[in-house]
């Protein structure tokens, strides 16, 4: 019997969180052989997907600005519905080749509502197929607040019209989809909660770093960046920093960040064994990303978390609380934030023990794979 083919679908807009979930995940479905090939649409980020799938990669959109409120090329230019269009026939045409027996579509329809010109003709298309192929949406266990009216009834009508399951991936002991999606008593027979998408336990680093500071891609942490760096610069603490900038930093604000580290500080864009710089650290200073905080939960590393809150986004700020209700975090405020607040933070931080083991489930990437070897 031939290996189930896979088309998974993932759209990366500003940060690389979904598109290193996704990767995750399809990764762990090709070790359970599956055929996976991830149909990506963003900026290119090099080991994602990973070397284990096959790939397509779209012509490359990326956020107008940092409230997603339009489209734009990877130059930054504004694009047109001659390019709108190429993108959405190049799609229909790798999802012909394929002839997928599952496709996974991740965020949509819950998020990603300005990819529609292509996702909507995806839609018939597989409903058009013969036979047709199972149809899952692939979302965090946190989804942004929407505030348009309709915007909840919309995605539930989608969901019912074409849609097989929904795979949350989250700890349902943890958050729920209904803690941040009104509706979903309308959809419940269509959710699997696969746990939380983490990645395997970490190797001992072949490089330690009492502090690791992260930015996710780096398109939006500049700030977060800069105060770590000034903390590192002044405070008492004379351990070894590592600032991990993302590959979506300005060169300039790279350039000049380098430029004023003393000897006890790294900076650099991306680290692929970043799990395991975690396990050696004292401390994790980071936004509150999805995969940025599976890789601190399953470190087991002290954290202070600076949840993205720019642009009216809401989800980083529910996952950070409720890991500082947990006492697995010390949350601070992005906006107003500062040397001197985040010096304190982290005095307060090393003071503590380092996080007691928790019970939240992070095989989601794995279970993933079994939860469709189930509907096939």
């Amino acid at each position: 019997m031939s290996e189930p083919r896979v088309l998974f679908y993932v759209q990366h807009l500003l940060g690389i969180g979904h598109l290193a979930r996704a990767s995750r995940v399809a990764s762990a479905l090709a070790a359970d052989k599956f055929d996976v090939t991830v149909v990506t649409g963003g900026s290119k980020v090099s080991g994602f997907p990973g070397s284990d799938v096959k790939s397509v990669a779209l012509p490359t959109v990326l956020a107008g600005n940092g409230g997603f409120s339009g489209l734009a090329d990877e130059f930054g230019n504004s694009i047109d519905d001659e390019f709108l269009a190429r993108r959405r026939d190049l799609l229909l045409e790798a999802f012909h080749q394929i002839n997928p027996s599952i496709v996974i579509i991740e965020a949509f329809p819950f998020g990603r509502r300005q990819m529609r010109f292509e996702l909507v003709p995806l839609l018939g298309a597989i409903k058009a197929m013969s036979p047709r192929p199972k149809l899952l949406s692939s979302v965090r266990d946190i989804l942004q607040e929407r505030t348009k009216p309709g915007r909840d009834e919309e995605t539930v009508r989608i969901i019912k019209a074409h849609f097989d399951h929904i795979l949350v991936h989250g700890d349902p002991s943890f958050a729920t989809l209904a803690d941040t999606f009104p509706l979903a008593k309308k959809i419940a027979d269509k959710i699997i909660y696969t746990g939380l998408v983490a990645g395997p336990d970490p190797v001992e680093p072949s490089q330690v770093f009492d502090i690791v500071v992260s930015a996710g891609g780096g398109a939006v942490g500049f700030d977060l960046i800069r105060s770590s760096l000034e903390v590192a610069k002044q405070s008492a603490f004379a351990g070894s920093w590592c600032l991990i900038t993302g590959p979506n930093l300005p060169e300039r604000d790279f350039n000049a960040l380098s430029a004023q580290a003393p000897g006890n500080v790294s900076v650099v864009r991306f680290r692929q064994d970043f799990p395991s710089l975690l396990k050696a650290a004292q401390l994790s200073i980071s936004q509150a990303g999805y995969n940025t905080v599976c890789d601190i939960l399953r470190a087991q590393c002290r954290s202070i978390l600076v949840p993205f809150a720019a642009g009216g986004e809401t989800e980083q700020s529910v996952r950070a609380a409720r890991l500082e209700a947990l006492g697995l975090a010390i949350t601070l405020p992005e906006n107003g934030l500062n040397a001197g607040i985040l010096g304190n933070a982290l005095e307060a931080a090393l003071a503590q023990p380092k996080p007691s083991s928790h019970r939240l489930d992070l095989d989601g990437a794995e279970r993933t794979a079994g939860v469709l070897g189930n509907l096939l």
